[in-house]
């Protein structure tokens, strides 16, 4: 065989065993497309309702967090009306990127000291458990957008700030006139929750 054909065909096979890795960098580099975008957004959120049922996750954190979700989602929103409901690669690129940001929050507030009791004793306590564990559960199936979550856990967070403040107050104690107080906020978020879970919108 000539040597010219020779060199020819070594050209020809290297340039087809390159083909895979060339084909791997280019999907590596591609940005991620619009369906693994709302698969992040819904991995993101089952780890924020994971950590509100577990308990790693305070309601103040809860609600921060979903605050900053729910304005990646407007941010999306914006980018889809502004190119006919489809994102452009560096939309793509800008929502990926606040997204990891995101991640890294939830993981350092999930794995920080501030922790929500999963196991109170009192009436008042309990009664907060639940409306976290409702809370959790309308975020994992979807049935609470970021941004509904993100008041519920606002108004939690209240109420828990107020439970404190009363106790300090009181040697560590509720007084009768505290805990109907309470009572009432929690009736009034219950029924914020319940509203929230059976409304049309969805995550």
């Amino acid at each position: 065989m000539k040597k010219g054909i020779k060199t020819t065909l070594l050209g020809a096979a290297l340039a087809v065993c390159a083909l895979p890795g060339m084909a791997q960098s280019d999907s590596a580099s591609s940005p991620v497309t619009s369906q693994t975008i709302q698969e992040r957004k819904e991995n993101q959120q089952d780890r924020i309702a994971n950590g509100i049922g577990s308990g790693q996750l305070t309601a103040g954190e809860a609600s921060n967090l979903e605050r900053k979700e729910s304005a990646i989602n407007h941010e999306e929103r914006d980018m889809r009306k502004l190119d006919n409901g489809k994102l452009t690669a560096a939309d793509k690129a800008t929502i990926n990127q606040q997204q990891n940001q995101l991640s890294k929050q939830i993981n350092q507030d999930k794995h920080n000291a501030a922790v929500q009791n999963t196991s109170p004793k009192s009436k008042v306590g309990k009664r907060a458990e639940n409306q976290q564990d409702r809370i959790a559960q309308g975020v994992k199936s979807g049935q609470l957008t970021a941004g509904e979550a993100a008041r519920l856990e606002g108004n939690e967070a209240k109420i828990n700030r107020q439970i404190r403040a009363d106790r300090q107050a009181n040697g560590g104690k509720l007084t009768a006139q505290e805990r109907q107080q309470i009572n009432h906020e929690q009736n009034q978020e219950s029924r914020k929750i319940y509203r929230a879970k059976h409304n049309h919108k969805k995550q």
